[in-house]
């Protein structure tokens, strides 16, 4: 299978180098009637069909590489519109057929490249399932076809899909056209053309080379990448066995100590069995001298509570009779302040009477010295 990948990869370089070259001497415009371009999507078929899986049944019949392209709209939303159209064409019936208008439409949109991308970046979702181990689809050929499909981009189809047979059987690759012919003698003007189409090859395969370097550059850090986690991963394995050996060993150990545990919990609770039965035993002799205990202290609480309402009258009429007294305390104290008062006034009254004495004293004195005087 290796050899039959590598001879196919061999045609589709000629074929993809003759269609370009094709191109540029046609105006860079195809058509149905292109003959490269007839060979082209021949042999992308044989690509596609390499290696696939036949179906599940009594006759085994060829899968299609339908399935896989209807699966592209799940990643790329705007292949909907491809498989849309169709799933729609009326002459188009078999899935080899809506596989390959799938393909023509794809191309004249200038997006076989990148779906085609698409699919092989992600063949572990694609491709796993449909194809056997081996196919080119999942080897590293797919990575440099997705790159020589690059260069379609340069180049404009016009084909009409709906009018054309589609459903045939799977066609012929024509090595005719790739095998070395004679040249004719070429005018100036069919020089310059052949330049110009020259010039154009080495750009395209300029493109070309720095389009595989770049994914030759990813393949290996993806390689690198892979072997680091495959290290890593290995490592992490014999880590996770030393710590399985460990925790079976732990397991053990506590399963002796589980074991030791509930012999040890059996012996408490017979024994705390047998101290809740003797506690009951108990219970139940104290419960009894407990009862006689509160019916004495019941009535008592009766004889304490009539106590307590005797003494309560009392203090109402020890209380009852202390405001008695303190009003009449008080108006005893009012009546001392009023004869206090009367007392005071009475006071200044004998003192005025007292000083008014004097006065008159003193002047009847004054009164009665003259008259002695003149006496004598």
């Amino acid at each position: 299978m290796t050899i039959e990948r590598s001879n196919l990869l061999t045609v589709f370089k000629l074929v993809i180098k003759e269609l370009i070259d094709s191109s540029l001497s046609h105006g860079r415009m195809l058509d149905d009637d292109h003959l490269p371009l007839q060979q082209f999507f021949v042999v992308l078929e044989h690509v596609l069909r390499h290696g696939i899986k036949p179906k599940k049944g009594i006759l085994r019949d060829r899968r299609e590489f339908w399935a896989v392209l209807e699966q592209v709209e799940r990643f790329v939303p705007e292949a909907s519109d491809i498989t849309t159209s169709v799933k729609e064409m009326p002459n188009v019936k078999s899935p080899l057929g809506r596989g390959r208008a799938w393909l023509r439409l794809a191309l004249m949109q200038k997006k076989l490249s990148d779906y085609f991308r698409e699919i092989v970046d992600r063949r572990d979702i694609f491709l796993v399932d449909a194809y056997e181990p081996g196919a080119m689809m999942l080897g590293e050929e797919a990575q440099v076809i997705a790159g020589l499909l690059v260069g379609l981009n340069v180049i404009d189809c016009n084909m009409g899909i709906k009018d054309e047979d589609l459903d045939q059987p799977m066609g012929v690759i024509d090595f005719s056209l790739y095998l070395n012919q004679s040249f004719q003698p070429e005018t100036s003007e069919e020089e310059s053309a052949k330049m110009a189409a020259i010039l154009d090859q080495k750009n395209y395969l300029e493109e070309l080379n720095r389009h595989l370097n770049a994914t030759v550059t990813n393949l290996q850090q993806k390689v690198e990448a892979l072997s680091t986690a495959n290290t890593l991963m290995k490592e992490d394995l014999a880590i996770a066995k030393n710590n399985l050996l460990e925790l079976q060993q732990e397991n053990s150990t506590l399963r002796g100590d589980r074991d030791g545990l509930l012999e040890s919990h059996k012996t408490q609770i017979e024994t705390a069995r047998q101290d809740i039965k003797t506690e009951r035993d108990t219970y139940e002799t104290s419960r009894q001298g407990l009862d006689g205990m509160y019916q004495d202290a019941q009535k008592r609480l009766q004889e304490e509570i009539q106590m307590r309402l005797d003494v309560e009258k009392e203090l109402q009429l020890q209380i009852s009779m202390k405001q008695e007294t303190e009003m009449a305390l008080r108006l005893l104290e009012k009546d001392i302040h009023e004869k206090q008062d009367s007392v005071i006034a009475l006071r200044k009254q004998l003192d005025d009477i007292k000083a008014i004495n004097l006065q008159m004293f003193e002047k009847l004195q004054a009164c009665i010295s003259p008259h002695t005087f003149v006496s004598m």
